[in-house]
């Protein structure tokens, strides 16, 4: 859509949450620009007044899209998904799009808010093996779910926006140090993704010189 201006992601590159937006638009093929805001330096750039005017809650990602400001990865990738063309993020057909949803949900609002940093700054000394208990809890409960939706992707054989949640959450399982071999599924699933090119920027290729 050449008339829009690009959108504007406001992340950190070790974000999953900024990860799986920078996914989706890479699927879309939108291009868009990044403002950096770094989660350690200065005790926490998004802690500014600044930022905060941005993402009231002061966590990534937020993104300046269409003339708005969104805050929340999952609804920065629906709306490109309602407003974009290009691959479907969301399957057709109403069964395998509840799936999809309750998929990323589990990972986006079960897993992931857990064991991110302002949780884990809090925990303290006991960091490693709380992240450790919660992404093993949550893998637990979607490696069985895994087994009945997925088949060359979560769900069925199109990419969806539970394949975006879920390739960041390995990332973080890997970076806690939980063996991901106890779930053959979602390591099966995550081999797989990251073949393909929109998931090959991890975080440790994108961080914008930090």
């Amino acid at each position: 859509m050449a008339t829009q201006t690009k959108p504007i992601l406001h992340g950190y590159f070790r974000s999953s949450c900024s990860w799986r937006v920078r996914i989706a638009f890479a699927l879309k093929g939108i291009e868009f620009d990044q403002v950096p805001v770094n989660l350690i330096k200065d005790g926490g750039q998004q802690l500014t007044d600044q930022y905060k005017a941005l993402n009231s809650m002061q966590q990534v990602p937020a993104v300046q899209i269409d003339g708005i400001t969104l805050s929340q990865s999952l609804a920065v990738i629906q709306y490109i998904e309602e407003t974009r063309p290009g691959p479907r993020l969301l399957p057709a057909d109403p069964k395998k799009r509840a799936q999809v949803r309750m998929i990323s949900d589990l990972i986006a609002s079960g897993i992931q808010p857990v064991q991110n940093l302002y949780v884990l700054q809090k925990i303290g000394a006991e960091k490693l093996q709380w992240a450790q208990h919660f992404i093993q809890r949550g893998f637990e409960a979607l490696e069985p779910i895994l087994k009945e939706t997925a088949s060359k992707y979560c769900v069925g054989d199109e990419i969806s926006m539970a394949d975006i949640c879920l390739v960041p959450q390995v990332y973080n399982a890997e970076r806690f140090k939980v063996d991901v071999d106890q779930f053959p599924t979602i390591k099966r699933l995550n081999q797989t993704l990251m073949k393909v090119e929109a998931f090959k920027g991890s975080p440790l290729c994108t961080s914008l010189g930090h």
